[in-house]
């Protein structure tokens, strides 16, 4: 092994590709081309993120790297060694470590310790070295007091956890991450970013990153932007991210700073020079410059009519508590709060902090062991609680929930009978099941055309879409919704808080579990914030990022559009900086705003 690493280090290139073919076969008989004639080379030590809408061919690539997949035309190497060559596989394999987005499709071990040593033991890492890995790799993600426990008892977000320090402990010379970060609460990300840095400075590390998120490319060296399986952009962020005409075509967002910075400019009519988006310091100057030189006579746009909350009470939740384990530790621990009607209400906190326990319990899957659950019945004016077996089929009449990664909620024949599986369920007769699923469908954006096909063979961002239908059709009062948009593109997830919005509008109560602060704030009238099963905060967003309120003990940080407004409000001060969509923040810029009051 030692000598293998010796050799490994001579090499200059990590990835060398050269007119990169691969098609995946279809039950049809016809070949979908998932990477078109693609060629790009990986420096060693370099960062590279790789970009693209979901279905663009950024995991398929990221296979060929690990050899995972072998291309059907073209050259690679990696670590200077052909991929084709049968006597190259062991050595690029065991020098490699990939992160999947789903955590579960990777876990093997019967107790998180065993599941870190797996790697590494395969590579015949002799004891004590094996155990030394294994405790440093814990350490690095947090885990190190979870590890006998089993890796079903964590949380999505620590499973995620399990699987980086699974990788980590195999020491590899090549990173690949894909949307490895998704599930990870905000502070999990960005010590989990630093750790990376901090093993390319220590061992040279080359890392791929796949991402959705426009800031963790910013943080590469080099971006690689993939649209149907080709190369359409590659450079450094600057050099891509200035393109902001090509960004937007292909599907992507921009950063925060510098979408605010292209709102300010379309409200003023101005045309901003590409290196203006080139840094968040280039963006701020140039808004200043706009804001200083902008006309007078510039029109605010017309406000769009905002259905205010009502007051009726929808849901209770009343000093919940629920543990596991009789003699266990509380998982979730005087839970106290209230929906209401036409709310959008967020829950957010550290991976394990008893997000997914928590919403469990508000529609019978887990009934209360302290406390209560009580959920509002229009028809008969009265509240009726989890806690009684004769109401829990009343109680799914009226809180839809829907899981992470809900597509793994299909399992019908075809798409009409899946959407009208739970309407059936529910006791609807032929007709109301077929007119609560065709109203279902345009709510999130599919068409009849799909009922007949199998869930199966529909794209990722298609079969959420279903799973999500399938809820709807049940038309609850209050929908659920753990994580939707994770792993989406951005178009995706813009789709899906398109969604979320018009149900609102309809007069539903959302319950939104998010790890993006940016959205959650944006999108939420009230935030419930947990940590280690206990409620921190309940309140506005307003109020959580306010000054008042110490977030940071949380395991949170301030929305990214936040601060990049608290840099303008020192020249600015004027702005109201906790707008955390960017079209009104850029409002606020333009034309000014009287600061809302903070109170608690």
């Amino acid at each position: 092994m030692d000598q293998e690493i010796k050799e490994l280090q001579k090499y200059e290139q990590t990835v060398q590709a050269d007119d990169l073919l691969f098609s995946y076969p279809t039950n049809s008989g016809t070949n979908v081309v998932a990477v078109d004639h693609v060629s790009f080379a990986v420096q060693k030590g370099e960062y590279i993120a790789i970009l693209g809408r979901n279905g663009s061919g950024k995991s398929t690539l990221a296979k060929m790297m690990n050899l995972l997949e072998i291309p059907d035309k073209g050259k690679l190497k990696v670590f200077s060694m052909s991929a084709d060559e049968d006597e190259n596989y062991w050595t690029i394999r065991s020098h490699c470590g990939m992160v999947f987005q789903n955590p579960d499709n990777q876990i093997v071990g019967t107790t998180v310790e065993e599941d870190v040593a797996f790697g590494p033991e395969n590579l015949s890492v002799p004891l004590p070295e094996l155990a030394q890995r294994v405790e440093k790799a814990l350490g690095y993600v947090g885990l190190l007091e979870k590890a006998d426990q089993q890796p079903s008892s964590l949380s999505g977000g620590q499973k995620q956890k399990l699987a980086i320090a699974g990788v980590l402990a195999m020491q590899p010379e090549l990173l690949i991450l894909d949307e490895s970060t998704s599930m990870l609460d905000p502070k999990a990300r960005d010590e989990f970013l630093h750790l990376v840095a901090r093993m390319r400075q220590d061992k040279g590390i080359t890392v791929v990153h796949i991402t959705h998120d426009m800031h963790e490319a910013f943080l590469a060296d080099r971006v690689l932007v993939l649209e149907h399986g080709q190369l359409r952009m590659q450079g450094t962020p600057a050099e891509v991210f200035s393109q902001v005409d090509m960004i937007r075509h292909l599907g992507l967002e921009l950063p925060k700073w510098a979408e605010l910075l292209w709102e300010v400019a379309e409200l003023c009519g101005e045309k901003v020079d590409r290196s203006a988006y080139a840094s968040e310091e280039n963006a701020i100057a140039e808004i200043k410059r706009i804001l200083k030189e902008k006309k007078e006579d510039i029109a605010r746009p017309e406000k769009k009519e905002v259905i205010p909350v009502s007051e009726q009470e929808i849901m209770r939740v009343n000093h919940l508590s629920y543990r596991y384990e009789k003699k266990g530790n509380y998982v979730i621990e005087d839970i106290d709060f209230n929906v209401r009607k036409g709310e959008i209400l967020a829950v957010i906190g550290h991976s394990g902090s008893g997000k997914t326990t928590l919403i469990s319990q508000l529609n019978g899957i887990l009934r209360p062991q302290e406390g209560s659950v009580e959920i509002w019945q229009e028809n008969e004016k009265t509240f009726i609680s989890t806690q009684k077996n004769a109401d829990i089929k009343k109680i799914r009449k009226h809180v839809g929930l829907l899981f992470q990664y809900p597509e793994h909620q299909l399992f019908e024949e075809t798409v009409e009978k899946d959407i009208k599986f739970g309407p059936k369920k529910m006791g609807y007769d032929d007709a109301e099941c077929d007119r609560l699923m065709k109203e279902s469908l345009p709510l999130v954006g599919l068409s009849d055309r799909v009922l007949k096909r199998s869930p199966f063979e529909l794209s990722g961002g298609q079969k959420r879409r279903v799973a999500f239908a399938g809820i709807l059709a049940m038309n609850p009062d209050v929908l659920i919704l753990d994580e939707p948009a994770a792993g989406l593109d951005p178009v995706g997830q813009k789709e899906i808080f398109g969604y979320i919005e018009e149900l609102r509008n309809r007069g539903k109560s959302i319950i939104l579990v998010s790890h993006d602060m940016d959205k959650a704030a944006a999108i939420a009238d009230r935030i419930l914030v947990l940590k280690k099963g206990k409620q921190t905060f309940f309140g506005t967003p307003r109020e959580l990022f306010s000054e008042k309120t110490d977030f940071l003990s949380m395991r949170l940080d301030r929305p990214l559009l936040m601060k990049t407004m608290k840099k303008l409000k020192a020249d600015l001060p004027y702005i109201d900086e906790y707008e955390f969509d960017t079209k009104k923040a850029a409002e606020s810029l333009v034309f000014g705003n009287e600061p809302k009051e903070v109170s608690l």
